[in-house]
């Protein structure tokens, strides 16, 4: 593959256990086209080293050295998960030249491969422009399926990257472009986004959000208070599909959390509201792929935000399995 890179070894050390204690000592480096169908529950982690849709988008630039930073900061967590569970690291798509689409095509590729290989696909990004290539990988793995399944998105964040690609595609455009193939295929564009600012997406974007009837929860509701209400919008979505695909955008979070992103403000939600929806998603057994995107090392603090990934990871991998 043109745009990928093998697993980093050197990138997972830490406290040294000899009993598994932490991930660095759980974890397989595994080129992708290494590998296999596993004989347990297997989870892969990817990497999206591509800011090239962040740079378009006139986004702060440096989320290409995200999944690196991720991965290493997970590393050093201690391991709870079973004996019966693997877990890898498959390596990274990396964008050359600024050729992202090419890029997000050969992340489709591998998301593809991921599932038809039973894993369970994690990419780490990256700009947020990996959804496009995320969901058509999982799209493409379903539709290769006897019964057509329908694909509902979960999206944490503050935009709604519903931006028109009439001048390109960019970090902005990825749900407007999977709500336009939708269309053309006449497919229904399931998307529930949670966690949307009125001081971050400007009216156009609301007006399409109403016309692709998307549904969505404003920040000022996506709080702890109104849990039991937030949970039952979820339910309530994740019903009406047969997969879920879950996005979660760090740039989403007040940058009390994650300052380390490309469009920071202070005004995002909290780690504790989206542990808890995450908990309610996977409970559903419709999850089939996640991904965290927009992690910018270049703007973190004391590795603040990479820890707050790290311990999303953390928390998804135990939960799953």
């Amino acid at each position: 593959m043109k745009h990928y890179t093998n697993p980093d070894t050197t990138i997972w050390h830490g406290r040294v256990s000899n009993k598994y204690l932490y991930l660095h000592e759980k974890v397989r480096c595994i080129p992708l086209s290494e590998i296999s169908e596993p004989p347990k529950k297997s989870i892969a982690l990817l990497g999206y080293a591509c800011d090239e849709g962040v740079k378009r988008n006139q986004g702060r630039i440096g989320a290409v050295k995200g999944p690196k930073t991720i991965k290493n900061s997970l590393a050093k967590f201690p391991n709870h998960l079973a004996n019966t569970v693997l877990l890898h690291d498959t390596g990274a798509i990396v964008c050359k030249n600024g050729d992202m689409e090419a890029a997000q095509k050969e992340l489709s590729k591998a998301v593809t491969i991921l599932l038809e290989k039973k894993q369970f696909p994690i990419v780490l990004g990256g700009g947020h422009d990996m959804t496009y290539g995320h969901y058509n990988g999982i799209k493409t793995y379903l539709d290769s399926k006897k019964n057509k399944q329908t694909i509902g998105i979960i999206n944490f964040d503050a935009h709604f990257d519903l931006r028109q690609n009439t001048n390109g595609n960019n970090s902005g455009t990825p749900f407007y472009q999977i709500a336009m193939e939708s269309k053309k295929e006449d497919n229904t564009f399931n998307y529930l986004c949670l966690g949307i600012r009125k001081d971050a997406n400007d009216r156009t974007l609301f007006e399409a959000a109403k016309e692709l009837d998307v549904k969505y929860v404003l920040s000022d509701t996506f709080q702890m208070q109104f849990l039991d209400e937030i949970n039952t919008w979820i339910n309530a979505f994740i019903k009406t599909v047969d997969k879920v695909y879950v996005t979660i955008d760090l740039d989403g979070f007040s940058s009390a959390y994650a300052p380390g992103v490309s469009a920071p403000s202070p005004m995002g939600f909290t780690p504790e509201i989206v542990l808890e929806c995450l908990k309610t998603t996977i409970g559903s057994g419709k999850l089939i792929s996640l991904d965290i995107a927009e992690m910018n090392p270049k703007f973190d603090i004391d590795g603040q935000t990479a820890k707050l990934a790290a311990s999303l990871l953390h928390h998804i991998i135990h939960t799953i399995y």
